[in-house]
């Protein structure tokens, strides 16, 4: 039992140092241009990539989880978050108390996520079918992702989108079209199951 105890206490100490380590990501953001709030975390080295001519905003106590055993669900990738067209002037805009563990977000024109939400280990939000030069691709179109959302693991959220506040998305759901507030919502494409009053 002891034995546990002080292994227990030696992973925690491993913890605290691995987000220490990982406030260089702070210095790389602000290479890339980024503004960044108070008191965001990294576990693990961040992605960031801020195309010329558009902007990112990160909001206040975020936390941003890339290295594979930050989370024990499994994170198969670091955090990347990036704009990636000047043409309308991208922006991505993530509000304060958020978390991240291996998201992908990829800004063509513009995302915007609230304040207190959560993207399980791997998820994906893009406003763009991505490969802008193939004639098969749409226009870009803004996300919204309102307060306290849920995405569970492997959530693909694709552009055109707005998640209302407080909903839930089940563990590896296509998010296709926009899902209204208070609700549970899963599938491939992701569907309404359950309502619920908050």
């Amino acid at each position: 039992m002891k034995f546990r105890n002080i292994s227990f206490s030696f992973k925690l100490i491993k913890i605290k140092l691995q987000f220490t380590k990982g406030q260089l990501n702070n210095f790389n953001a602000k290479w890339w241009g980024i503004n960044i709030g108070k008191n965001v975390k990294f576990n693990g080295r961040c992605n960031f990539e801020r195309f010329p001519g558009t902007e990112i905003f990160i909001g206040d106590n975020c936390k941003f989880l890339s290295r594979a055993n930050s989370n024990l669900i499994g994170i198969n990738r670091p955090c990347s978050i990036a704009t990636l067209q000047s043409e309308f002037k991208a922006k991505l805009i993530i509000g304060d108390n958020c978390g991240f563990s291996g998201t992908v977000i990829g800004a063509f024109k513009l995302i915007r996520i609230g304040n207190n939400v959560k993207c399980g280990a791997n998820t994906l939000i893009t406003d763009s079918d991505w490969h802008l030069d193939d004639f098969r691709s749409g226009e870009c179109l803004d996300v919204h992702i309102e307060d306290n959302v849920w995405l569970g693991i492997n959530v693909v959220v694709l552009k055109g989108v707005t998640i209302g506040e407080n909903s839930l998305i089940g563990a590896n759901s296509v998010v296709t079209k926009s899902i209204p507030k208070n609700v549970i919502a899963a599938g491939n494409p992701c569907k309404v199951i359950k309502e619920y009053v908050v």
